[in-house]
């Protein structure tokens, strides 16, 4: 039992040995110092910026453009941030807008007024006197524009 002790004790020891060797060297290369820097043969403006002869150079191609599906745009509206998946924030955000466009006070709560917001701003330009209640003649201005058919040019 004594051996199996002592070796299991010896094992940790060289182990702990080995790291703390290893970090030492590592500390050394750390530490040590720069390379030396190549001799430049002319003097340098610090300020100038680099420049590089490219005239043989050709640079990669540029990707091909896919032609995306209808399918894959309209999921694309969505997933804004382009991982493939479309998450709760990602499918409400084009809503944020209608929703401020609804909220008048702005106060991130919709009350009934603000949702029926057309319908009570039309109500009041129907109301001409303002008393809350339309009249057969201010219900009358409500009417839609009669809509023109097209006729047929000749009687064939």
């Amino acid at each position: 039992m004594n051996r199996v002790i002592l070796g299991a004790f010896g094992a940790l020891l060289l182990v702990a040995l080995g790291l703390f060797w290893m970090q030492g060297r590592a500390q050394v290369e750390e530490g040590a110092p720069p390379p030396e820097p190549e001799a430049v043969e002319e003097a340098v403006d610090p300020d100038a910026l680099p420049t590089a002869d490219v005239g043989d150079l050709t640079g990669p191609e540029p990707p091909e453009a896919s032609e995306l599906t209808r399918e894959q745009r309209r999921f694309f509206r969505y997933d804004r941030n382009r991982d493939l998946k479309i998450t709760r924030n990602e499918m409400l955000s084009t809503r944020t807008d209608g929703f401020r466009r609804l909220d008048t006070d702005g106060n991130n709560l919709l009350t009934f007024e603000e949702w029926a917001i057309t319908t009570s701003s039309r109500f009041a330009e129907m109301d001409a006197d303002s008393d809350n209640e339309l009249t057969q003649a201010e219900f009358a201005t409500s009417a839609p524009a009669p809509r023109r058919t097209s006729r047929p040019r000749c009687d064939c």
